[in-house]
């Protein structure tokens, strides 16, 4: 098979798998005001404190192999969203520093300080992501040269912002259920009337959001046409979003977190069709594209690259793998807890 349609590939699984690991963080931190008390804030940080930073570790792969494999692709991307990936950086920082020094001093102020750090930086890195998944739909303003053409507000259109808020509001439903799942009394049974609620959320963005892309993105289906196998990714999204609400009726907590990574990975999947077979997307004119050919590095370079993968990705998911196993199971407060 073609090296370069491997790795495309494999770029949409490292996202898909960012998603939905960090996915439930980020939703986490997104609803953590919702706790009432110093020990519902301590259950909720808990509950991601041995494996929020294994899962960013799918986020820095996959911009180490965005750099590696397609390296004018990642040129094009960082120089065009400076600011922004500088925000992201800042909030990922911030959001890393909340959670480790939140629990340092005993001081009410000081850990209502960390607490806004923790929900603010959630908010901020998961609307940007969004935004930056709106961009990708919506294609960039490329030069003859391939280069950003548009400034920092011109990433921020009405299309963007909704995508922004469509994912906000998937890892708040996301997080819900992950947290439904790590809980228990009083706090899991108000947990389940914040799922419903972030599941109305989701659905009604999604909606709208679907109807926005057939309509600012005419070319989003034009692959669907090409590949018709494809098309099963979006009704495994509606069969997913749509077995969430089944499943909190029936209390089946393990099988709506299931759903929801089955929406989350089918949206990636559709992403990665509706841009097909372009790294970037140019807007303004589809030959300034950057496809996978164009943009990848040598044969030479995408064959090592993938002989790394294939020697040092079985770690990747044995680590992931036992880390969740160790920690599975109830949130239970310690003297070295967070």
């Amino acid at each position: 098979m073609d090296l370069h349609f491997i790795w495309f590939v494999l770029m949409g699984v490292l996202l898909a798998g960012y998603a939905i690991l960090d996915g439930f963080d980020l939703g986490v931190g997104i609803l953590h005001p919702l706790a009432r008390d110093d020990r519902e804030k301590r259950l909720f940080v808990n509950s991601i404190g041995p494996l929020w930073d294994g899962n960013e570790v799918w986020l820095v792969t996959f911009g180490g192999a965005l750099f590696a494999m397609f390296p004018e692709g990642y040129a094009t991307i960082f120089s065009g969203f400076y600011i922004a990936f500088m925000l992201l950086l800042f909030a990922l920082v911030l959001r890393a520093v909340s959670l480790e020094f939140r629990g340092k001093l005993h001081s009410p102020a000081w850990r209502r300080v960390w607490d806004l750090g923790f929900f603010a930086s959630s908010l901020v890195a998961t609307l940007l992501f969004g935004v930056a998944v709106g961009n990708g739909m919506l294609g960039l303003p490329l030069d003859e040269k391939g280069l950003y053409a548009g400034g920092f507000f011109d990433l921020l259109g009405p299309y963007q912002l909704l995508v922004g808020l469509m994912v906000t509001a998937l890892f708040a439903m996301h997080g819900a259920i992950y947290l439904f799942l790590k809980t228990e009394g009083a706090v899991q049974e108000r947990l389940q009337r914040w799922t419903w609620h972030a599941w109305g959320v989701f659905l009604a963005l999604y909606m709208l959001t679907t109807i926005m892309t057939v309509l600012e993105v005419p070319n989003a289906t034009q692959n669907l046409e090409h590949y018709p196998w494809a098309a099963s990714a979006a009704v495994v999204a509606v069969l997913a979003v749509a077995n969430i609400p089944r499943t909190l009726f029936l209390r089946k907590y393990g099988q709506a977190f299931l759903s929801s990574s089955a929406t989350i990975a089918a949206l990636v999947f559709l992403f990665a069709v509706a841009t097909y077979p372009n790294i970037i997307t140019a807007r303004n004119d589809p030959a300034l594209s950057w496809t996978m050919w164009d943009a990848a590095s040598s044969e030479k370079t995408l064959g090592i690259g993938l002989l790394i993968v294939a020697i040092g990705f079985p770690f990747v998911l044995a680590y992931t793998a036992t880390i969740y196993w160790t920690f599975r199971g109830k949130v239970r407060l310690g003297e070295d807890s967070y």
